[in-house]
Order: C-alpha cells, then structure tokens, then sequence
C-alpha cells in the first residue's frame, strides 16, 4: 500500500463505542487516514467539546484503520478512563463529533530480512502490535507475542494475538490468566526458544526499559513505542521529551510525538527519563539546577 504524506485533521463523527474488559474501543469515521498509516503512528483527540476549559488533545496509539467501507475510512483506538479528558471520551455516543489529527509520529521499523520478531506489550499497549503483526507476517516474518497486565480484565486482544501470531504468551501480575508474572519474566525463553531477533515493545515505562535490557542481553535489537505525554502532538509544547543518545554518541532531549513515539530500546536513557541528565547537549555545564 502506498503511503502518503503528512496527518490529517478533520472533524470525525464516532460510529461506535463500546467496553473491552477495562478499556474503551472508539471507532471514528475518518476518510484518508489509512492510506498515511503506520504501525505504531498515533491520534491526537481534541476533548471536552467547543465550549470546554481542556484545552489540550490526548493522544492514543492507533489499533486498527480500515480504508473503505459503508461509512467511508475508519480509525480505531483504545483508551482507559484516567481523568476528565478520557472521561469525556468515553461517554461520546454515535454521531458525536471529534477533531482528529492522524497519523501523527514515527512509526516501527520493519526488518528488510524475513526474521523471527517478538512483541511484547503491557495493558493496552497491545493495540498498535496487531497491525504491526500483519506488516510483519507480509513480509515473512515470524511472529511471537508476549502479552502482560496487571489482572485479566486490564488485557487486551489476548484472542486476537492467537490469530496474529505463531505463538502467543499470557501473563498477570495476580495469576488470574495465564502466567503469574511480568512479560518481563517469560521473555527471555521467548528469544532463546524462537531465535528473535527485533524485539517490538509498547507499554508502561518500566516495562519498556525492562524489555530494552533484556533484548540488548539476548543480542536482540528492539523498538520501544514510548507512553510519555503529548499535549499537543505535533513537537511544539515539548512536554513529551525524553533523554535519547544520538548517532554520534551525544545526547540530546528529543520530542517523543515527532522523533517517536517509537525508539531504539538501547537509545533510551531509561534511568533519566524525567530529567535532564548533566551532558546533554544544550544544557549548561553541571546540568540544569535542582
């Protein structure tokens, strides 16, 4: 498929809404944002309405986009309630209106060799793994999926993943499916059992510098689609940058919504994010003050 360039923002009318365990599945009629998407590219919502305060977009990662149908093109989120904006979100009904810009961000990389691939998500951080699954397959991949949440409910496409991918590992923190655990804890088999060698990974922070850590041990390059806070999406608020070392050695805070979300796993300063770490270029000599 052809991609063209750059994201779109349009006012798109909401087909349906309905739960998936703890979270929210949102599609919205939104024509020519399949054609420009990627795996692991993203959607900036404007919430609260033209009358509300909040003033600031949520951004999601993009689940799934469809380019024809009945209603025209589609894209799909899922979301969890965490504050007013995501509130609002999930009391939209059929018909409501959303200001949508998609797809926003750098997406994976795929391989150029048909290699074995792992994808290791947390929570909802499942939902860009599915398309990204189906590139990979295309292109001959093997396709191994390790899914992780804290309790049954806060999973997400566990059914979806067997259907994706060659082999699919369940873990919860409180055992009640699958493996009692972290993602974390099984995938060192995974990659010594299936030969992966590009880790995929999205969800929470730690989990993602957990994972960074154990495909640099196994020899494995990985891919990280960060969660850090966008408020505007597009690289003017510098609210989303992360400590990230560049090419020559230096590093530099870059901005997650335009240099990412999605991350070279050995890249990140994990243990820095937050701050801004003494050498990074720009800052002044000793770091920025306490």
């Amino acid at each position: 498929m052809t991609t063209s360039a750059g994201p779109l923002q349009q006012r798109a009318e909401v087909l349906s809404l309905k739960r998936v365990g703890a979270y929210h599945h949102l599609t919205l009629v939104a024509p020519g944002v399949a054609e420009r998407f990627r795996p692991g590219q993203f959607a900036a919502l404007a919430v609260g309405g033209p009358e509300s305060a909040l003033l600031l977009r949520r951004s999601f990662s993009i689940y799934r986009v469809r380019d024809s149908g009945t209603y025209g093109g589609t894209v799909e989120i899922i979301f969890a309630v965490t504050g007013k904006g995501t509130a609002w979100l999930a009391d939209l009904v059929p018909h409501d209106v959303v200001d949508v810009v998609a797809p926003l961000g750098r997406p994976f990389a795929l391989p150029k060799e048909a290699v074995s691939c792992a994808l290791v998500a947390g929570g909802y951080g499942s939902a860009p793994m599915f398309a990204l699954s189906g590139r990979l397959l295309d292109r001959g991949c093997a396709v191994h999926m390790v899914l992780g949440a804290s309790t049954e409910s806060r999973l997400f496409g566990a059914l979806e993943a067997r259907r994706s991918a060659q082999s699919v590992i369940v873990t919860t923190e409180d055992g009640s499916v699958g493996i009692k655990g972290r993602v974390t804890e099984v995938l060192p088999e995974v990659l010594e059992r299936t030969g992966s060698a590009v880790v995929y990974a999205c969800g929470p922070m730690g989990m993602l510098a957990a994972v960074a850590q154990v495909a640099e041990t196994h020899g494995a390059w990985s891919q990280c689609a960060v969660e850090e806070a966008m408020a505007c999406g597009v690289g003017v608020c510098m609210t989303c940058v992360l400590p990230v070392i560049g090419e020559d050695g230096r590093t530099r805070m870059v901005r997650s919504c335009v240099e990412g979300p999605v991350f070279r796993g050995d890249r990140v300063r994990w243990s820095d994010v937050g701050t801004v770490p003494e050498g990074t270029l720009g800052a002044p000599s000793g770091g920025w003050p306490q």
